[in-house]
């Protein structure tokens, strides 16, 4: 029996397993896909602490992984099924295989948040993505459309920019919501493009996208912005299907915790974007891993 599974392996499940090993546990982490979870899809970061080199996404990831296998964490990748969580010890399925835990750290993170309109559903993977460090290179020298204001539709524009010929950014405000020195970089790019006050009503094309058709929020007017390629950024929804029905929940979606991110399961806690935290970055996924890490051993050990 593990004294913690962690569910999930973003930097909130890699930080988690990192403190749950060096404090003597058995643990185990399982990630459905690969390790890194959202950061994989940002092409630069700044603003973690003691990083000075400005890395990938990708790398940062490979180095958590990295350092916490140096400690023995062990990796199961593969989607887990029939999560137990109010069961004493918790159950669940991964790979066909039944597993026990003592405790369990959902770090499950977030997906992306979708425009619900129309040519959205038929148009993804074929002109609408949300991920630009993952499609980008698709439209080098074409033109691309970033649809949000905060800091990752901005660092998707900053980075279209490098290779597209033109990057518009169409945001329903007249100011940013990204951070800055964000802000100031993109507004400095010669081929970004800002289209204040607008919305995205349609993506429009025969199995291929051709243009958005966009309206101004305060003018009313309805246009078509020709492009090549859009890059959807607005937001994300916490990842809870996998537990949904068995833990409170906020009107958002996110898993409701108290300062030790338990949650109203004892012996469950959450961390990372998953979790009703009022930032979602890098640093902190990782203080709420370190923080899911400490508690579930007091918990496991107590059993």
């Amino acid at each position: 029996m593990l004294d913690i599974a962690i569910i999930g392996g973003g930097p909130a499940g890699l930080a988690a397993g990192l403190y749950a090993v060096r404090g003597g546990g058995n643990v185990r982490l399982f990630e459905e896909l690969f390790a890194g979870g959202q950061i994989v899809k940002t092409h630069r970061i700044e603003n973690y602490p003691g990083i000075t080199d400005g890395p990938d996404g990708y790398a940062l990831a490979a180095r958590f992984e990295e350092h916490a296998a140096a400690f023995g964490l062990s990796i199961e990748y593969g989607a887990v099924s029939e999560l137990v969580l109010d069961a004493d010890p918790k159950r669940f399925i991964c790979n066909g295989k039944a597993y026990e835990a003592k405790t369990v750290i959902l770090a499950t993170g977030a997906s992306p948040k979708t425009l619900g309109i129309p040519g959205e559903r038929e148009l993804t993977g074929h002109g609408v993505s949300y991920c630009a460090t993952c499609d980008g290179a698709f439209y080098k020298n074409r033109t691309a459309t970033v649809i949000g204001g905060g800091d990752t539709a901005i660092s998707d524009a900053l980075y279209l920019a490098k290779l597209c010929s033109k990057v518009y950014v169409v945001h329903r405000r007249d100011t940013l919501r990204a951070s800055a020195i964000l802000a100031d970089a993109a507004k400095q790019t010669e081929n970004i493009t800002f289209v204040w006050n607008s919305v995205p009503e349609a993506f429009l094309g025969e199995g291929k996208l051709c243009a958005i058709r966009i309206k101004n929020r305060v003018t009313g007017e309805v246009s078509e912005l020709i492009t090549d390629g859009a890059f959807v950024a607005v937001g994300v929804v916490p990842r809870t299907e996998l537990f949904k029905g068995q833990i409170a929940l906020s009107e958002n979606g996110s898993v409701i915790t108290d300062e030790k991110t338990e949650t109203s399961v004892k012996g469950v806690f959450a961390a990372g974007d998953v979790r009703n935290t009022p930032l979602r970055q890098v640093v902190t996924a990782c203080a709420d891993g370190a923080i899911a890490a400490t508690y579930a051993l007091e918990a496991a050990r107590v059993k």
